[in-house]
């Protein structure tokens, strides 16, 4: 169904960090109309959990749901017909949203939000204050009495059952940022198991409760598994992966061709035009379903100051994510092409979390391709845009090297090594690279002890740069480990750690005898490949092998 988005080519004001429908709507700022899907959403079901990465409008969404369950149309309806609802009419002209004659207006349903996306929880104690907080401001808002407000769980069955009582309509059950508590406190097993319990005995009230219930979401980044926060909740209808509800979060190619043409026709005309191909590259590409969506902070941001850079990334470098990698042993060249289950993408809890479902959930990885046989499910995971390979490859660099932040600086002169095939430059580059790591933080970093340590370096060294970088069959075992290419050259390397100090040539055999760098030769845009067998060596933790073919 079509319907009309954006009246003319008037500019408005971007909503960053804005979170209410009623501060946009009534603000005269851009909005981006989900409500089709809230409309279906609600017509289709009653209970549903939906995770999304920070950041993407998982609380405006919240917000949007809670304003039509009570029956607020006003903020739905433009034009005149919002001035007759008794909007003013200095901020009436703005388009009318699908869900202004799509929704039953004729019944308001007490809404009851729980959030726990404002500051950190850090203890026990905390949850429970802050929910008992939450439970009495929507007792108070929706005029019922708590008989016993201490009792956290018990309060919260209560809320529902007079809500219903003294509305005369189901309640609707609304809680965003679910798992906050919990991710706040990874770091701290002990707390975020207390954390986890508590969240479990509160969400476990909502079943049940078809007859108070007229519909529930609840809204995360992770994906709890189900045994560990929603054993007592199961009634819960999963969006996370429902192709229908791919783009429910996040703007599309059509959103920015609309919704924000006017943004890009005065970029345009004040001579810092925007070009869309580099928009698509550094910010789009996430994907839930069959429509890649953009992170709506990065295009916002990127309006306003017109300028390519890790708007999202820098909001919260991943300190947690990238430590809880090195303590594993990660190895990065992976980040470029993972494989992974359905069970596995879900197998998020306090006591184990799998690398694929922690960066996928977290949004730093992002779905490729799903293959189905049978009743098997494949997922293959990718990094999702330039931004985030740029970025996060970055924040690696500076926990698997002690001046990791420090050799990203001669960036430009990298990029020019591999432009122009110069082989020996880059040799010496990497050997300058290792060299600079001392003994001592060998000794003290176990990360520099595991087999893919020297091309996980390698790799996220690389992939910092921006240039382009390849996985055909990247593993710790072998295969083709990294193509890279960058200005006509394509290098394809093979890594490997011997144990003399002294190169054996297997690394450059190997690529010759499978040879791997045959689909780049002729390929467009390739004028020349080069293959670079690299050696290391474990005792003297450097390179002593480098053989090169093509240069």
């Amino acid at each position: 169904m079509r319907y009309h988005r954006c009246m003319g080519p008037r500019r408005h004001k971007l909503p960053i960090g804005i979170q209410t429908l009623r501060d946009i709507r009534d603000g005269g700022y851009y909005y981006v109309d989900k409500t089709p899907q809230v409309a279906r959403l609600a017509d289709s079901g009653k209970y549903y959990f939906l995770s999304r990465p920070r950041r993407f409008g998982k609380s405006l969404l919240i917000d949007t749901i809670a304003e039509a369950f009570a029956g607020q149309r006003a903020l739905f309806e433009g034009g005149q017909a919002a001035v007759a609802l008794g909007v003013d009419p200095a901020v009436a002209n703005r388009p009318r949203l699908f869900l202004a004659e799509h929704w039953d207006w004729g019944r308001r349903h007490p809404v009851i939000r729980l959030s726990f996306a404002g500051g950190r929880l850090e203890q026990r104690s905390d949850l429970e204050r802050s929910t008992r907080r939450q439970l009495r401001d929507n007792a108070h808002r929706l005029g019922v009495a708590l008989s016993d407000p201490d009792d956290v769980a018990g309060s919260f069955d209560e809320l529902i059952t007079r809500a219903a009582e003294a509305h005369g309509q189901q309640a609707v059950v609304l809680v965003d940022e679910y798992d906050k508590p919990i991710l706040d406190n990874l770091e701290a097993p002990e707390v975020a198991r207390a954390m986890r319990e508590g969240l479990r005995n509160l969400y476990s009230v909502i079943k049940g409760r078809d007859a108070d219930v007229r519909f529930a979401m609840l809204t995360g980044v992770s994906k709890f598994s189900k045994v560990s926060i929603f054993s007592g909740l199961n009634n819960l209808y999963d969006l996370t992966l429902d192709p229908a509800y791919g783009a429910l979060c996040g703007y599309t190619e059509e959103d920015l061709d609309t919704v924000f043409a006017p943004e890009f026709e005065a970029a345009a005309s004040e001579g810092q035009p925007l070009d869309r191909g580099e928009v698509r590259r550094w910010y789009n590409g996430y994907a839930w379903g069959p429509t890649a969506v953009y992170n709506p902070f990065d295009v916002l941001l990127l309006l306003r100051m017109r300028e390519f850079r890790a708007h999202w990334f820098e909001t919260g470098t991943p300190t947690f994510l990238v430590q809880w990698l090195k303590q594993r042993g990660f190895f990065t060249p992976r980040l470029e092409q993972l494989w992974a289950s359905e069970a596995l993408l879900s197998a998020f809890d306090v006591d184990g979390i799998e690398p694929e479902a922690m960066l996928w959930q977290t949004g730093y990885l992002t779905i490729g391709q799903v293959l189905r046989d049978a009743d098997y499910t494949a997922y293959e995971l990718r990094l999702p845009n330039h931004e985030v390979r740029t970025a996060l490859n970055s924040a690696l660099m500076a926990a698997w090297h002690p001046e990791g932040l420090r050799v990203a600086q001669p960036a430009l002169l990298l990029r020019r090594m591999l432009a122009s095939a110069d082989a020996q430059a880059l040799r010496a580059h990497f050997e300058r690279l290792f060299a600079s790591i001392p003994h001592d933080w060998y000794r003290a970093n176990p990360i520099a002890q595991y087999e893919g340590y020297f091309a996980s370096v390698c790799y996220s060294h690389l992939a910092s740069l921006g240039v382009e970088i390849i996985a055909e069959d990247v593993s710790n075992e072998g295969q083709c480990d990294l193509t890279v290419k960058h200005a006509g050259t394509a290098w394809v390397f093979e890594f490997k750690v011997v144990d003399g100090d002294q190169g054996t040539g297997e690394a450059l055999r190997q690529l010759q005898a499978k040879d791997y760098a045959a689909k780049h030769r002729g390929a467009p845009g390739v004028e020349r490949v080069i293959e670079v067998g690299v050696e290391f060596s474990r005792s003297k933790r450097q390179i002593v092998g480098w053989d090169v073919r093509g240069a």
